[in-house]
C-alpha cells in the first residue's frame, strides 16, 4: 500500500513539473513577444511563433498524463481537485501562449512600420501583465491562497491600462488616419494583452480551488468598459 501512495504522489509531482515547465515556457514566449514589439524584432517575433509549438506539445502531454493518473489511481477529494484543475491549468496557459503568438504575430508588420509613441505604454502593459502570470505560478507552485486572491482583486488594473490605451489609440486614429494601420495593430496587441490578464485571474481561482475545495465568486474587479468593445484574435 506504501507503494501505491508513494507512486501516487510521485504522479502529482511530475503533474506539477510539468505545468511547471508550461508556465515557464508562457514566461518566455511574452517576454519575448513583447521584447520583439519594443525592440522591432521581427526575426524575434518569429522565434516566438515557432517556439509556441512547444507550448502545444507540453500541453497534450499533461492531458494524457492526468487522464492516465486518473484512470489507474482512482483519486479522489483533494487528488482529484488537483488533477482536474492541472488540465484546466494547461489548456489556459497553451491559451496564453496562442496570445503571446499574436503578440509576436503583430510585431513583424509594426518592425517596418512608423514609430507610434504609445508602443511604450503598450509594452509597460505587458510586463505588468508578465508580472501578473509569473506571480499566479509562484502561486499555484506554492499553493498560496492569500496570493492567488490578490492577483484576482487586482486584475483590474491591467483592464484600466487597456482602457486608456483603447482610448488613446482611436483618438490617434480620428485626427490622423496615416495611424489606422499600425493603431489597429496595436489595439490587437492591447487587447491580447488584457485577455492575458483574464486567463491569469482563471488560473488563480484555480488555486482557490484546488486549496479550498470552494469557487471564488463572480464579482471581481473590473476596469469600467471602453466604450467601443475591440474583439481581440
Amino acid at each position: 500500500m506504501a507503494h501505491i501512495v508513494s507512486s501516487f504522489d510521485e504522479d502529482l509531482v511530475q503533474v506539477q513539473a510539468r505545468i511547471s515547465e508550461m508556465g515557464g515556457l508562457c514566461e518566455e514566449l511574452l517576454s519575448k513577444a513583447l521584447e520583439s514589439v519594443q525592440n522591432r524584432d521581427a526575426r524575434l517575433a518569429r522565434e516566438v511563433i515557432e517556439r509556441d509549438r512547444a507550448l502545444d506539445a507540453l500541453e497534450s502531454a499533461l492531458e494524457e498524463q492526468v487522464v492516465k493518473v486518473i484512470a489507474l489511481r482512482q483519486p479522489m477529494a483533494a487528488d482529484l481537485r488537483v488533477l482536474i484543475s492541472a488540465m484546466k491549468i494547461a489548456n489556459t496557459l497553451e491559451r496564453i501562449g496562442d496570445l503571446a503568438k499574436n503578440i509576436a504575430k503583430r510585431a513583424i508588420p509594426l518592425s517596418s512600420s512608423r514609430t507610434v509613441k504609445l508602443t511604450n505604454s503598450i509594452v509597460r502593459m505587458g510586463r505588468a501583465t508578465l508580472a501578473q502570470l509569473s506571480d499566479v505560478l509562484n502561486a499555484h507552485a506554492s499553493r498560496d491562497v492569500d496570493l492567488a486572491v490578490q492577483i484576482w482583486n487586482q486584475d483590474y488594473e491591467i483592464d484600466e491600462m487597456y482602457n486608456a490605451i483603447f482610448r488613446e489609440l482611436v483618438t490617434y486614429m480620428v485626427e490622423d488616419s496615416r495611424l489606422i494601420g499600425v493603431g489597429a495593430h496595436l489595439l490587437f496587441l492591447a487587447k491580447n494583452l488584457e485577455r492575458i490578464g483574464d486567463h491569469t485571474t482563471h488560473i488563480s481561482e484555480m488555486v482557490y480551488y484546488i486549496v479550498t475545495g470552494q469557487r471564488l465568486g463572480d464579482d471581481r474587479p473590473k476596469g469600467e468598459p471602453s466604450g467601443i468593445e475591440f474583439v481581440g484574435e
